[in-house]
């Protein structure tokens, strides 16, 4: 019985996500294109922006190796 009590809160929780997610995420992202670059969470999202960057052309480059050997 107990559960069923929070069954509402859950339910209300979900529903308020599901609408605001949204606006919340460009309000964040808003903000944290406001931090100064050396922030740390901006720091290492950089960081890890330009890793993926540098991998996506090692695969590229890879990619046309494969393709010319045959």
């Amino acid at each position: 019985m107990k559960a069923l009590g929070w069954l509402p809160v859950i339910a209300g929780a979900a529903f308020l996500v599901h609408r605001f997610a949204p606006e919340m995420g460009k309000a964040c992202e808003h903000v944290f294109d406001k931090m100064p670059d050396e922030f740390p969470p901006k720091w290492m999202y950089l960081n890890i922006t330009a890793i993926r960057e540098q991998n996506e052309r090692i695969i590229q480059l890879l990619e046309e190796q494969a393709k010319a050997r045959g």
